[in-house]
């Protein structure tokens, strides 16, 4: 007997886009955060703590189908995590901290960094922060994953509204159908 294939996302993207929050945010089960105090500077500046490992939290669906959730860390010296955490997964939730000194490089940074799995996997782009600053738009990050020629849809969210999340999520899901 063939046992079914695990649902599993990962979250990835910038220090303080959200990845931690956004998984907290609809867990089901208390979630495993590895965050402890930054010792970078640039991570200092942006956040009490952050994540070294990985983050990971449950949600069902309502079929009864379980889904696994995991973020990476954001500091690039952890960028190892991402091809590891990769691994068995069905889609990328790339989050993107609007008001980062420059997030459009950091959205072509994380799809660079995923270029491989990206190649045969879905993603979605989440833009936190956009309620702090607006710019770049929406359309701007459009511009950017035209250039690339990727298809991915952006859309800004709140990492803390579980609505915000799941709709990334489905929208991630709806995706998968196109692939």
């Amino acid at each position: 007997m063939i046992k079914d294939p695990k649902i599993k996302f990962v979250f990835t993207g910038c220090v303080g886009a959200g990845k931690t929050t956004a998984i907290a945010a609809i867990s089901e089960v208390v979630p495993v955060s590895t965050e402890v105090k930054p010792s970078e500077e640039s991570v200092i500046k942006r956040k009490s703590s952050t994540t070294v490992a990985m983050d990971y939290g449950e949600l069902t669906l309502d079929d009864g189908e379980k889904v696994y959730l995991y973020g990476t860390p954001g500091q690039r010296r952890f960028d190892f995590m991402s091809s590891i955490l990769t691994k068995g997964a069905l889609g990328l939730i790339v989050l993107i901290d609007n008001t980062h000194e420059n997030p459009l490089d950091e959205l072509d940074y994380f799809l660079n960094l995923n270029a491989v799995f990206l190649q045969n996997h879905a993603a979605v782009i989440g833009i936190s922060h956009f309620d702090e600053c607006t710019v770049p738009s929406i359309d701007d990050y459009y511009q950017v994953l035209e250039q690339r020629g990727d298809p991915w849809p952006v859309m800004h969210i709140d990492a803390r509204n579980p609505e915000d999340v799941i709709i990334l999520l489905n929208t991630l899901l709806a995706s998968l159908e196109y692939l």
